[in-house]
């Protein structure tokens, strides 16, 4: 009996985070909403694009799915974490709940007796994913450095490095890309991963080279406040923020969104 007391505990530990994360301030909402709008203004850029005769019919539609696709999925994950607050009280009662329920259905359906999964199975599947990355860098050494396929390559590797938690072999691969062919989109993602790693001198100077190239990108506008804010420049951040505000449309939908976060700067 006294087993289950330490897996009670366990279970409900293993909830601590979920709670936390419900609960934590509203102001960590931001980063949610600001995607949201993010992705509105790229469907209105695609939108452009196409009137403008930059962007086929087919190649809209499949950059306007995929879009939509970040949209629904941010906004969803908002709309929880809004209704979520709204009732604090009732979630903090339900966790205990989902703990004992969590440990019923394990004593129905679960496998006590079977053994995790061994450290040499989950070095062998990591081992595999390093060979197929191996392999691929092969490939990509042996095509000239400016084709299209190297390119396609590089871009292909640095996101694979990305879904690993590899944020500079990330940046690396991508390098390598932009020096093929430089691309805006693939800038800030460039600058994305370089503020994770809190080098924001880097991610400023893709996000300048991106908006050269795309000086109404909203994203990259975004992330240059985004990187001045985290580096400590209110000043900054204030002006990458305040001349969207100054050029948006009074309905646009990122405008409520910029001013509550240059609100909140010192």
């Amino acid at each position: 009996m006294t087993i289950w007391i330490p897996l009670i505990l366990l279970a409900l530990a293993a909830l601590l985070p979920l709670a936390a994360a419900v609960l934590r301030p509203r102001a960590a909402r931001g980063r949610r909403e600001a995607d949201v709008a993010l992705f509105r203004a790229q469907l209105s850029e695609l939108d452009r694009e196409r009137e403008a005769g930059r962007l086929d019919e087919a190649g809209h539609r499949a950059a306007r799915v995929e879009v939509q696709r970040r949209l629904i999925a941010a906004a969803d994950q908002a709309e929880a974490e809004t209704t979520a607050r709204r009732n604090p009280g009732v979630l903090v009662a339900v966790l205990p709940l989902l703990a004992a329920a969590g440990i019923g259905l394990y004593l129905m359906r679960g496998s006590p007796g079977m053994p995790s999964a061994p450290y040499d199975l989950r070095a062998a599947a990591q081992a595999r994913d390093e060979q197929v990355l191996t392999a691929l860098r092969e490939r990509l050494a042996a095509l000239d450095p400016a084709s299209e396929q190297a390119r396609q390559g590089w871009v292909l590797l640095g996101n694979a490095e990305r879904g690993r938690g590899n944020a500079e072999a990330a940046v690396a691969a991508w390098r390598r890309a932009q020096a093929a062919r430089f691309d805006a989109d693939l800038a800030a993602d460039i600058a994305e991963a370089e503020i994770s790693r809190q080098a924001y001198d880097e991610a400023l100077s893709w996000i300048r080279r991106g908006l050269e190239a795309a000086p109404g990108d909203m994203r990259l506008r975004f992330l240059g406040g985004l990187a001045e804010e985290a580096a400590g420049r209110s000043d900054g951040a204030r002006a990458y923020w305040q001349a969207v505000i100054d050029e948006s449309p009074p309905d646009a939908p990122w405008r409520a969104m910029l001013e509550r976060r240059i609100s909140r700067l010192p």
